[in-house]
């Protein structure tokens, strides 16, 4: 059995990164935003729908067999209060999960910002060795001097502004 080979520093490095955006995107959190995403876990929770259909049955069971045990029942059908907590819920968890949503969208746009600009980053690192690859190829007299376009053209980053045209044309085109 092979064992599993250690993550590099590199490696460990971008996890430490990551972890560091987290950390800051949590500290950034307002102690009312804290008190709706734990809000918004506990509606979030798989058994929490089941609990609501048990108790929205119980609620409706327990007012339809109120008046035969000589009780009055304290929500009658058409069952008012049942549907104004019904519509009230709803209200309130489209506002939690647009509060939420927008919360995790900052977080997102952060890890966009980062990949591309490493994307980016990359792309001139790469660039800047095909460059120096091709440049040592045609200083050592081992190696026969020939034109290599494709490398040529890999040795300069690429223009991010042409890209980006590019891609907005390409959707124009598409739509």
């Amino acid at each position: 059995m092979i064992s599993p080979v250690p993550p590099g520093p590199e490696i460990v490095e971008v996890a430490h990164t990551t972890a560091q955006l987290r950390a800051a995107h949590r500290q950034e959190t307002s102690l009312l935003q804290k008190g709706l995403d734990r809000l918004t876990a506990v509606i979030g929770w798989p058994g929490f729908v089941p609990l609501l259909i048990l108790s929205i049955i119980s609620w409706v069971l327990g007012n339809l067999a109120a008046p035969r045990l000589g009780w009055r029942a304290p929500d009658p059908p058409p069952f008012v209060w049942l549907t104004a907590a019904m519509s009230t819920g709803a209200l309130v968890l489209g506002a939690l999960i647009l509060t939420t949503q927008r919360r995790e969208d900052r977080l997102a746009d952060q890890r966009a910002q980062l990949v591309l600009e490493l994307s980016i980053s990359n792309d001139q690192k790469i660039a800047k060795i095909v460059g120096l690859l091709e440049e040592s190829r045609r200083d050592n007299p081992a190696i026969a001097n020939r034109i290599d376009a494709q490398a040529a053209a890999m040795s300069t980053p690429s223009d991010t502004h042409a890209v980006l045209e590019a891609i907005k044309e390409l959707r124009d085109d598409m739509s």
